[in-house]
């Protein structure tokens, strides 16, 4: 239901990271990916398991995982891109449960919408519309050039100018790392997706903070 204009809310915009933010979709599509890239690239080294894969990816990012871990070249980084590009392509991710309606009446009520992922802008577009039935009102995603991407602060200054935004309207929300570094440089608040990974045991610091499940996500919104 609606209940007021824009000006009426504490948080007016909310940027968030797509996976394991909105939709599940490490475990079912980007971890099964970078497994058929270490079966093709890689197949004498034992596979990387799912809670190692998300732990990296948490402290230090894919790309260190990529370059640094397992040292992919330019040819192997090629092949990765397109193996990856082929599962979010033809995979649509479930979102979690309760967010639809989060998101619908965070929207209906005239908040903003923001998207800062490391998948890219017509995936992510797509999920929006078949799961949520509308567009994020911006989407910054790996098609970006470097400079653009998460984490640095490019999207979040940009947002803060073409929406006329000030940092304390505006709540930053990700399950990783890399989005609390753009958020803490930029001063937007920022809080953990903890419903993503709690059976995975992803560090936090006790002074986050950190939304359990949905409904605490909701309740801290007024919604």
């Amino acid at each position: 239901m609606f209940r007021g204009k824009i000006g009426d809310m504490r948080i007016k915009c909310l940027f968030l990271d797509h996976d394991d933010t909105i939709v599940d979709s490490t475990k079912h599509i980007h971890y099964p990916a970078f497994c058929e890239v270490l079966n093709l690239l890689r197949p004498q080294e034992a596979m990387i398991d799912y809670l190692s894969f998300v732990k990296h990816c948490h402290h230090k990012g894919f790309m260190d995982l990529c370059l640094n871990r397992y040292q992919f070249n330019e040819e192997e980084m090629k092949i990765e891109y397109g193996i990856w590009k082929s599962y979010t392509q033809s995979l649509i991710p479930q979102a979690f449960t309760g967010m639809k309606e989060l998101l619908i009446n965070f929207k209906n009520r005239g908040g903003i919408i923001i998207v800062i992922s490391h998948s890219e802008a017509p995936e992510i577009r797509r999920d929006y519309l078949h799961l949520f039935g509308f567009e994020p009102d911006a989407i910054y995603g790996w098609e970006r050039i470097e400079s653009e991407r998460k984490p640095y602060p490019f999207p979040i200054i940009d947002s803060l100018k073409k929406f006329n935004l000030e940092t304390h309207e505006c709540l930053m929300v990700d399950d990783m790392s890399l989005g609390k570094i753009m958020a803490e440089e930029t001063h937007i608040p920022f809080a953990w997706a903890a419903w993503s990974h709690l059976e995975n045991g992803i560090e936090k610091n006790a002074s986050d903070l950190s939304f359990e499940d949905l409904n605490a996500f909701r309740i801290y919104l007024d919604l």
